[in-house]
């Protein structure tokens, strides 16, 4: 009996310094709220799968046979070939990228910065060269997000040193069958890509007024659903990570990966909503704060108060709190608040505000989704230019989520890191990487 509680007892205490193999399931620490909340979005997600996958098989068999021959062979010939074929490529990136930022993370992140910036732009050419007015408002867009992305790189030039060694380090951890379950997300986010694609082939022409709804709601399920593969793999990966810096356990991600799809499913679903909104509302604030400075002009005014709402808000629903989902099995909401607190404990919330492995894997996911859109839109100009600008959209995203759910890996293990630091900061596991870098942002904050 003893033997059976050891495990057990050192989960609960992750300080512990002598590590012990275990193969046990996460203690389950969710409140009856956060069951109940967990239970009703996993129902509601695939309740709007099985939904959606109704709508799009009628949306393609309705473009297929309800359609002239002309557009029926436009869309057999140019339409589903352009987005198999980016869908492939975008597999391909993402594997690269993952296995680029793993082996030689230096020089990933400066190829990453200067690359992502350049593909917008030549994205925003081929836009240009559609000529139509939807596609010259989208080649605007892409310019001014590449010269965006341009003076960020430059201003963040400062923090990619410590960017890399945080990388380097955390991604030291050593992951079993990590790699097998990164290809099954990949297959598994292609395909269902292809499928939403196809929906939206259904309705390329536009053949009722409701049909710009249909294409919403489709690719409002695409972001979700690939978000949830994205944290599906993140929190899978997280516990191995975790149990590796804490020293407590030594868990193959199997079995967090079983144990996430029993027991975390719900909290995922729930923090693929919450995680995205909260992230665009602290980047307006962020941008709302930049503009404003210290100016106390009445336009003004509001910065601030909106700056602290969004500080408040980010305390409920953050990708940090991913990790004790994976770890302890936690409401998401009830994870994102336990994390929160600990990171302002420890003093260690302005380095979790400056980090840049988020920016990084967003950058990775841009460039791949706009060298896909290169692929699909070129192809799509050349051979039916009447669907250049929807392909070359479509493309984009595809590219975009498929590379996240890659770049999901490292993202993972440098969030394990911060956590599992800011749990027992003194804790001999960890060098000087994390301490060094706050005695830093002290001085340069005095």
């Amino acid at each position: 009996m003893a033997k059976i509680m050891e495990p057990i007892f050192q989960i609960h205490q992750p300080m512990q310094q002598h590590p012990i193999k275990a193969e046990g399931p996460t203690i389950h620490l969710k409140s009856t709220a956060g069951k109940l909340s967990s239970k009703f979005f996993l129902l509601l997600f695939y309740l709007h799968l099985i939904l959606l996958s109704i709508l799009i098989t009628f949306l393609t068999l309705r473009g297929i046979f309800s359609s002239s021959r002309i557009y029926r062979k436009n869309l057999l010939l140019h339409w589903y070939p352009s987005f198999l074929t980016s869908s492939t490529i975008a597999a391909l990136i993402a594997i690269a990228c993952q296995v680029a930022i793993r082996k030689n993370p230096c020089k990933t992140l400066k190829t990453i910065f200067w690359l992502s910036p350049l593909l917008t732009c030549a994205a925003g050419i081929l836009f240009l060269s559609i000529g139509t007015a939807s596609s010259l408002i989208v080649s605007a867009f892409a310019f001014i997000f590449a010269l965006i992305q341009s003076l960020y790189g430059c201003w963040v030039v400062p923090r990619r040193d410590y960017a890399t060694r945080v990388l380097s380090v955390s991604l030291s951890a050593p992951i079993s069958n990590a790699t097998i379950f990164l290809i099954m997300f990949l297959v598994m986010g292609t395909f269902y890509s292809f499928f939403a694609i196809s929906g939206l082939g259904g309705v390329a022409k536009m053949q009722t007024r409701i049909d710009p709804v249909f294409v919403f709601v489709i690719l409002l399920s695409l972001v979700w659903t690939m978000q949830v593969m994205k944290n599906t793999m993140q929190v899978a990966v997280s516990r191995p990570v975790y149990e590796y810096f804490t020293r407590v356990t030594d868990v193959d991600t199997r079995v967090g990966f079983d144990d996430t799809l029993k027991n975390g499913m719900g909290s995922i679903c729930l923090g693929s909503i919450i995680v995205p909104i909260i992230g665009l509302i602290r980047g307006l604030s962020r941008v709302m704060s930049s503009i404003a400075g210290d100016t106390d002009e009445f336009m003004f005014s509001c910065a601030s108060c909106y700056a602290g709402l969004t500080d408040r808000l980010v305390a409920y629903g953050n990708r940090w709190g991913f990790v004790h989902v994976g770890v302890y099995g936690k409401g998401f909401v009830s994870a994102s608040v336990d994390t929160w607190e600990m990171f302002e404990r420890v003093g260690m919330k302005s380095l979790i505000d400056s980090d840049l492995t988020g920016t990084i894997c967003f950058l990775c996911a841009v460039a791949g989704g706009s060298f896909c859109t290169l692929v699909a839109g070129s192809w799509a100009l050349v051979v039916h230019k009447d669907y250049a600008t929807l392909v070359s959209i479509y493309a984009f995203f595809i590219g975009y989520f498929l590379i996240r759910i890659a770049m999901a890996w490292p993202q993972a293990c440098v969030s394990a890191y911060y956590v599992a630091f800011a749990e027992n900061p003194q804790g001999l596991q960890f060098d000087s990487t994390i301490r060094n870098r706050l005695q830093v942002l002290q001085r340069s904050q005095v």
